[in-house]
């Protein structure tokens, strides 16, 4: 058996976008069958199979008739903290939501929102220097994409006071100092497990405490929400404990997009991307992606070349599926990084040997054309690396939307 035309069960998994209990369901249904690898009887899969699946996955036409649109009833305000480059709060002002104010300490991030915002009031620093008490009860909804820090535990329940030094106590703060109707938290998925889960039970213990409710946390896939990338983001939601109305997360989307919907014409974008700067592979790395097709990744290349290429990481077990990997047009793209030409995160054009541009980096992340990025070429990708997809931020815009009109039509006389 020669493994280059196979595929493990792990790999599969990560390729296809789907867990390996679903995977062994599929194999009992007929789906996507497995042959076991004969020295280890191990699952392996059919490189062809997986990839003719792939195909069925993201080719098929679909009628997509979820919507999660509702136009707004009266003018809702919203708080953003760190807020980057601005794809949450393009997201949201897509949506209809009106953006009150916005932190955000980089001071690249805050030239890019002030040159595509001007009138957005940007305030430029650290949030631990801002008191936000100016706006309380006059903002509806405060949001947020905190890092994932580990806290201090000193008791089975935590209180504010113990996520002192944590920037997510800081965005807790904020939400106590203006109290509004209801807060959004974004992070990686990762923060399901972070510290065996402690880090995310204080956080909801933490907004128990200052008087917010918290839905059940949804890690959303942005493919789900028109946007032509595998990327997952945790949300984390707190409604005030004095408001009865319920927040409903968005519907995910049936039809997913693809990197031509991404680059191309198409129902995403009315052109063609536009030209634009980006990094280039060194003349090594260069060598080694120009052997690997479309939707290819390290194990295409000779067993020779895998070793040298891939160093102690060929010995290792994972799939290690966005290694080397070039994209095929009619799939998602990866995960973008914040460094497009790194080893182990390479997102090569399907058909020129060379990372995104920033523009098509843009495009990924569904930002509009007209969106500048300031500073340097290193700094625009890690501006757009750092971003929430846009249409990713105004579906979840449309769902509060959904929440504060229900609010306002059922509480307020």
């Amino acid at each position: 058996m020669v493994m280059k035309e196979y595929l493990s069960l792990s790999e599969t998994a990560e390729l296809v976008g789907k867990s390996k209990e679903t995977l062994r369901r599929w194999d009992n249904e007929g789906i996507l069958n497995a042959v076991r690898e004969p020295v280890s009887n191990y699952r392996v899969y059919r490189k062809n199979d997986v990839q003719e699946l792939l195909g069925n996955l993201f080719d098929e036409v679909i009628d997509d008739e979820i919507s999660n649109y509702e136009k707004p009833e009266n003018d809702y305000s919203v708080l953003e903290l760190f807020a980057g480059a601005g794809g949450l709060a393009v997201g949201m002002e897509k949506a209809g939501l009106k953006c009150v104010a916005l932190n955000e300490i980089d001071k690249w991030a805050c030239q890019t929102l002030r040159t595509n915002r001007p009138k957005w009031n940007i305030l430029e620093g650290d949030i631990k220097d801002f008191d936000f008490t100016k706006y309380k009860d006059s903002i509806d909804v405060v949001t947020g994409g905190f890092p994932c820090q580990a806290f201090s535990y000193a008791g089975k329940k935590l209180g504010l006071n113990d996520a002192r030094g944590t920037l997510f106590y800081e965005f807790a703060r904020v939400v106590k100092e203006v109290n509004p109707l209801i807060c959004i938290g974004e992070n990686v998925r990762g923060l399901l497990s972070h510290e065996k889960g402690k880090t995310l039970e204080g956080m909801i213990s933490i907004l128990d405490e200052i008087g917010y409710n918290v839905v059940p946390v949804q890690v959303l896939k942005a493919i789900n929400y028109r946007v032509p990338q595998k990327r997952e983001r945790l949300i984390l939601v707190g409604v005030r404990k004095d408001i009865g109305t319920e927040y409903k997360y968005p519907k995910p989307h049936k039809k997913i997009y693809n990197l031509s919907d991404a680059l191309k014409k198409g129902d995403l974008y009315d052109c063609k991307v536009p030209k634009s700067e980006g990094v280039k592979y060194p003349d090594y790395k260069k060598e080694v992606l120009d052997l690997i097709p479309p939707r290819g990744y390290w194990r295409d290349l000779p067993i020779e070349l895998q070793k040298e290429y891939m160093g102690k990481s060929f010995y290792l077990g994972g799939g290690k599926t966005g290694m080397a990997r070039r994209i095929g047009w009619d799939e998602p793209s990866l995960t973008l990084t914040c460094s497009p030409a790194q080893k182990q995160t390479e997102r090569c054009h399907p058909d020129e040997t060379r990372p995104f541009t920033v523009r098509e980096y843009a495009r990924i992340q569904t930002f509009p054309d007209k969106w500048k990025f300031a500073g340097s070429v290193s700094q625009q990708y890690k501006q757009i690396g750092n971003a929430v997809p846009c249409n990713l931020g105004q579906e979840i815009g449309f769902s509060l939307v959904t929440f504060l009109n229900s609010y306002y039509k059922n509480t307020v006389k």
